[in-house]
């Protein structure tokens, strides 16, 4: 009786496995014969109701079976796999005669560029770059820098604090706050130079200004450190980055954290200080700010104003990237336009 049911399902394999035209149809007969209820795995049933004599002979025969489906199911399954490959190397075929095409290649920013050649000038004249939180405490941004409560430049309108139990802190307005951690993280409280470039924030309804800008601000602290060392630091990087025929020139000015201060101005690069709409016929443009750190600074954070003196300086990285690339508008720099932005390729062959 169980030969009989064995020669049958043997004879319908012989038939099915002729007539199975894809991966499809042959995965569905694996489950017809050999999932949990197909008919080879039912036969295992039977064994009870086989003498026991017998039984050597039925699992001999079954398995027989189970070998003879495994051998035809892998030759078709072979079978289709190499149909289908062959089917899609056809259709992907590649025509080698073709030109290739040209692949598109990212360049850096216009403010990556500038902030790296800032820093190249600075660290090749003994700075070290030295980068600081953007969200500040108001005692950093503000009381540290000798601009106590009730200074007009603390006015919540010019900065974004923040709400509820942060409200001592804000996003920070000047670069000058990585200035204070950098002075108190210096614990042998001796010679310091650094650099600090980063974002700042202001708040200003000025639609040709921008919320946020790039700024970067210099710190040297050591002894005897006069307005001599800052006038040539400053003229050099003036001329590095603008070019060698550039003058400057420096005007008294007024800063809470510098004593003496001055304002920075180079001679315009577009008339050569003849005058132009670029420098409103002055023949000069202002770039930065700058003077000698305030006693009071140095103290607050554990300098020995007696011994130490030093020099600050601070700049806006856009204007810079704005003047040596000629960019128009500060809004563009930050626009995310692709159609500016590739401009800049070519800066990488220059």
């Amino acid at each position: 009786m169980y030969k009989d049911k064995i020669e049958e399902i043997k004879k319908e394999l012989q038939e099915v496995f002729k007539n199975i035209n894809n991966l499809n149809e042959l995965e569905n007969i694996k489950v017809e014969y050999m999932g949990k209820n197909g008919k080879i795995s039912l036969l295992n049933q039977m064994i009870k109701d086989i003498p026991n004599e017998e039984k050597r002979e039925f699992g001999i025969l079954v398995n027989e079976l189970r070998s003879l489906f495994s051998e035809e199911y892998d030759t078709a399954k072979n079978n289709f796999e190499e149909q289908e490959l062959n089917q899609k190397l056809a259709s992907e075929k590649i025509d080698i005669t073709l030109p290739g095409r040209k692949i598109k290649r990212g360049s850096l920013h216009p403010m990556t560029r500038i902030t790296e050649e800032f820093e190249d000038i600075f660290v090749s004249m003994g700075y070290t770059v030295y980068e600081g939180p953007e969200i500040e405490s108001d005692e950093n941004c503000f009381q540290k820098l000798n601009l106590p409560k009730g200074h007009p430049a603390r006015d919540a309108q010019d900065s974004f604090y923040l709400d509820g139990e942060y409200e001592n802190y804000l996003l920070r307005s000047q670069t000058s706050t990585a200035q204070v951690r950098a002075m108190e993280e210096c614990t042998a409280k001796g010679p310091l130079r650094i650099v600090c470039p980063g974002k700042v924030y202001r708040r200003d309804e000025d639609a040709t200004h921008s919320h946020q800008f790039m700024q970067i601000e210099g710190l040297v602290i050591d002894e005897n450190i006069s307005m001599a060392d800052l006038k040539g630091t400053l003229e050099l990087f003036c001329k590095k980055i603008l070019g060698e025929k550039t003058n400057v020139r420096f005007r008294p000015s007024y800063f809470p954290f510098t004593e003496p201060s001055v304002e920075v101005d180079v001679s315009c690069f577009k008339c050569n200080g003849k005058g132009c709409s670029l420098c409103k016929q002055t023949g000069w443009i202002e770039v930065l700010g700058a003077g000698m750190v305030h006693p009071n600074v140095l103290e607050m954070s554990g300098y020995d104003s007696k011994k130490y003196q030093g020099f600050a300086f601070g700049t806006g990285m856009d204007r810079f990237a704005m003047f040596k690339y000629g960019i128009p508008d500060i809004r563009t720099i930050y626009g995310n336009d692709i159609r500016f932005l590739k401009q800049f390729d070519r800066k990488d062959e220059e």
